[in-house]
């Protein structure tokens, strides 16, 4: 009944289907099969990816109220099913354990902050291939895990996150800047709270570039950077941003990325998600 010509029957079917969610799948890829109307196949396309959209929006709610706001990784796999509905997840998190057990072998307790990330850098630059893509910056794939666990190439955000991920792995406090129109990580010092006794990260000592090789500059070379951009040094521009910020900042990216490519079917969904998961913030 999908291919009703009547509209209210259509909605009626429309909603019933929407109930069933992810059990419907199945049976409207089959019918999708046989159908030979062009309005039917549109239809059958267009409930597919609602209910593959609404599971997307659905995962990255519960990552914002229910999951551990530590676990990054989650809602990134959450947004790369979006493209990839069909990746492995044990695949990516074993891959992404090789890397950090390569790290691991190569780091030393005793080494100071820039000698750490010195490891790093090399490790995950020299060693496994990362870096920026700049023949294609705009290209979504950029933005998926998968897919720049593939390439080994991406963009400042999401080069950042999995370099982020893995220096937070070694106990490095490293944590993300969102810079405007460019994403930076910091590396923060310590202190010791007088009353409690109890250490805090508390003052950048340093920010890397993940971009540009895992550069190192300072907060001198952020103003600078702010101040040819025409942009008040805001306070918010120097200190850690939170996880649902980074993710935000993802989906802003991709709504861009489809936008330039003239995807107006994904950049619409995107655009939806993206306003989904902001009210989620609020």
């Amino acid at each position: 009944m999908v291919d009703d010509p009547d509209p209210d029957i259509y909605r009626e079917v429309y909603d019933k289907i929407i109930q069933h969610g992810e059990d419907a799948v199945p049976f409207l890829e089959d019918e999708l099969i046989r159908v030979a109307g062009e309005e039917s196949r549109d239809r059958l396309e267009f409930l597919i990816r609602k209910i593959h959209l609404d599971k997307i929006s659905r995962g990255l709610e519960r990552w914002v109220t229910d999951t551990p706001q530590d676990d990054l990784m989650e809602a990134w796999l959450w947004v790369t099913k979006y493209r990839y509905p069909d990746l492995s997840e044990s695949d990516l998190r074993s891959e992404l354990e090789g890397i950090k057990k390569d790290v691991w072998l190569e780091m030393n307790e005793n080494l100071t902050a820039l000698e750490r990330i010195k490891v790093l850098n090399h490790v995950f630059y020299d060693i496994h291939g990362f870096g920026g893509n700049m023949d294609d910056y705009h290209n979504p794939d950029n933005s998926y895990l998968n897919r720049l666990l593939e390439t080994r190439k991406g963009n400042p955000l999401s080069l950042s996150i999995i370099y982020m991920m893995l220096a937070r792995e070694m106990h490095m406090p490293v944590v993300g800047i969102n810079l405007p129109e460019h994403f930076v990580l910091a590396f923060m010092g310590e202190s010791v709270d007088p009353e409690s006794l109890q250490v805090k990260y508390d003052k950048p000592l340093f920010y890397i570039n993940c971009f540009s090789g895992g550069a190192v500059f300072s907060e001198m070379e952020i103003n600078a950077f702010l101040q040819k951009l025409k942009f008040d040094p805001l306070p918010s521009f120097f200190e850690p941003c939170p996880y649902s910020q980074i993710i935000l900042r993802m989906l802003n990216n991709l709504v861009m990325a489809y936008e330039l490519q003239g995807d107006d079917r994904r950049k619409e969904e995107l655009a939806t998600l993206r306003e989904r998961f902001e009210k989620l913030l609020v």
